[in-house]
């Protein structure tokens, strides 16, 4: 039997969203997965629309949370509760290609690879694709991916048969930067598989004012989580900027 995937899925109001996100999981050619849907105590409808995808997909666990606590430690709670050799990241706004958990998951065994992202095309609100996509390395270091963020958190699969996950930190947009950060501080690599086999939603909090809390947030994870001194600092976040503005997010 193949090896288990467990999907973590954080979910806060996405009810506009969250029933694609799930048929985008459902639809996997690869069979052998649990989709851990945490709510992060919900006032829309989204709890009512993953029960219902629920009743029909034994698959699918779903952790309800009584107060609010942010996405990173929500994410926690559910690699917690993960049963699956394979950890595999999806926010409840985004989805995947049908074929992505079989095409990444065969690269990964071939290769003995035990962190991997892949590329991801860019839709919009509504769905509709916007002829964007971020393109990813062969491979990418500690030092590389504190300059360039260009590990997309809807595409990362990690082996926890070879890698023990950290737990996230509680950072308002960046914990999952500090994840990789962490990861590769043991791992040589991250190995990027450049075939596009998920779709990022620009969201209608996609706006300047959420990128700038964004670029603030890589500059706090560079000086009180990474301990940089100032000049490497401010070098690493002139590479960062850069970055981040080719790949218009």
């Amino acid at each position: 039997m193949k090896d288990k995937v467990s999907i973590i899925t954080p979910c806060f109001n996405s009810a506009e969203y969250i029933s694609d996100c799930i048929d985008s999981v459902v639809n996997q050619t690869y069979q052998n997965w649990e989709m851990i849907i945490i709510d992060d105590n919900s006032s829309d409808q989204s709890v009512k629309l993953i029960k219902k995808k629920k009743s029909t997909e034994g698959r699918i666990k779903l952790i309800e949370l009584e107060e609010n606590i942010g996405s990173a430690m929500a994410r926690n709670e559910a690699i917690k509760a993960a049963k699956g050799r394979f950890i595999a990241f999806l926010d409840s706004d985004d989805k995947w290609y049908n074929n992505k958990l079989s095409i990444q998951i065969d690269y990964m065994k071939t290769n003995k690879i035990f962190f991997s992202f892949t590329s991801y095309d860019i839709i919009s609100n509504n769905g509709n694709p916007t002829n964007n996509f971020i393109s990813v390395p062969e491979k990418i270091t500690y030092s590389q991916y504190l300059k360039n963020t260009i590990i997309g958190c809807l595409t990362v699969i990690i082996d926890t048969k070879n890698i023990r996950i950290p737990l996230m930190k509680d950072i308002r947009t960046s914990h999952d930067m500090i994840l990789w950060l962490d990861i590769l501080k043991n791992e040589r690599y991250a190995f990027g598989l450049n075939k596009v086999l998920a779709s990022y939603r620009l969201s209608s909090n996609s706006n300047t004012k959420n990128k700038l809390f964004a670029a603030i947030d890589v500059w706090r994870v560079y000086r009180n989580y990474e301990r940089l001194n100032i000049i490497n600092s401010l070098y690493n976040f002139i590479q960062y900027s850069f970055n981040a503005i080719k790949k218009r997010i």
